[in-house]
């Protein structure tokens, strides 16, 4: 790798640098804070262009979205250019880099529960309606990102190739039968955008929790780690935080009989989300919230399926049936989710 410090004095920095040390836990980035003699440090950090291949419209998005919630008076991240380009990235052709201002005395958490799932629900719906009159025009990152269409026509392809001559397995066959039925139902985000129904958003498309930065007092300084920003339905930010936050035990955790969708983190999320996106909101975006939660399982668990069925060549597994594991789980989130869809709409009606 090249040198750090060569990188950063690539960039427009402000002062002398005292010191580049490694930030965060660095399995997806590289990345270092550049500390310096003057006021301000700065983060350094490579670009994954292995997932994000358009780093230009990484950037761009990037820029754009800053620049308005900037404009409106909100915090947010803040990228340095580069000397030579003026481009808010550098790269030798191989690799790609971006150097933005390191925000002093600020935190993320870890924790999913009630108040931090209120938290990143005011947080994300906020994000979303600084940037619902944003006059620029963003393109997708990663194009097909939360496409439902697409991934149920990912499984139809590997259950009909069958490269690692799963099929035959009776368990795969119930999973496969249990998915299809609801394959019409899930895939109607993309029915209602073609009708001309559901509008396409400027949305953040990777809601955790520890994406949102606090100052000591507990108060939501901005949203962070914007790779995947992009249009797409809300569906998207709100469902994919659910997804993780409201199952009550991890992704991949064996013992199915334990998943459970949680409404107390639904209730908490959704209180906070419609607080501060409800302005911008359609009263069809609004009605269809539930379904959102009950498709991004639905989504994963077609995803990890299609990846078992293919032999395990997209997501890292640590032993053969981890795909499998993963899918069982996901299917019983999405049942769960589902049997509370009820209770879902009547809590968003009553706020």
């Amino acid at each position: 790798m090249k040198d750090p410090k060569q990188i950063a004095l690539a960039f427009d920095i402000k002062g002398e640098i005292k010191d580049i040390k490694p930030l965060g836990n660095g399995l997806i980035n590289d990345t270092f804070r550049v500390c310096m003699d003057g006021p301000e440090d700065y983060v350094l950090q490579r670009i994954n262009n292995a997932i994000f291949q358009d780093v230009d419209l990484l950037q761009h998005n990037i820029e754009c979205a800053t620049a308005h919630i900037r404009r409106k008076g909100g915090m947010t991240l803040t990228f340095i250019p580069c000397k030579e380009t003026g481009k808010t990235y550098w790269t030798d052709g191989e690799t790609y880099w971006r150097v933005s201002v390191f925000i002093q005395n600020a935190y993320t958490f870890e924790t999913v529960n009630p108040e931090y799932s209120y938290y990143a629900g005011k947080a994300f719906g906020n994000f979303e309606a600084m940037l619902a009159d944003i006059p620029d025009t963003l393109g997708e990152t990663i194009p097909d990102f939360h496409n439902m269409e697409l991934r149920a026509r990912q499984l139809h392809e590997a259950v009909e190739a069958d490269k690692a001559g799963r099929m035959a397995d009776p368990e795969v066959q119930a999973i496969l039968k249990d998915l299809l039925q609801y394959e019409e139902e899930m895939c109607k985000a993309e029915r209602l955008y073609r009708e001309g129904k559901l509008p396409k958003r400027i949305c953040h498309c990777d809601t955790k929790v520890n994406n949102m930065l606090f100052d000591k007092d507990g108060n939501i300084l901005c949203v962070i780690d914007l790779d995947t920003l992009m249009p797409s339905f809300v569906f998207s930010d709100f469902g994919d935080f659910l997804r993780t936050g409201a199952n009550a035990v991890a992704e991949d955790d064996p013992a199915v009989e334990k998943v459970d969708f949680r409404m107390d983190i639904f209730e908490a999320f959704a209180k906070g989300y419609i607080e501060s996106a409800s302005a911008f909101l359609t009263p069809i975006e609004k009605e269809n919230l539930p379904y959102a939660a009950c498709l991004f399982p639905y989504m994963q668990a077609v995803r990890f399926f299609a990846d078992y069925i293919n032999g395990d060549t997209y997501y890292k597994i640590k032993y053969p049936e981890h795909n499998l594991v993963r899918t069982r789980n996901q299917v019983a989130l999405f049942h769960s989710a589902m049997k509370k869809a009820a209770d879902m709409a009547a809590f968003i009606k009553s706020l």
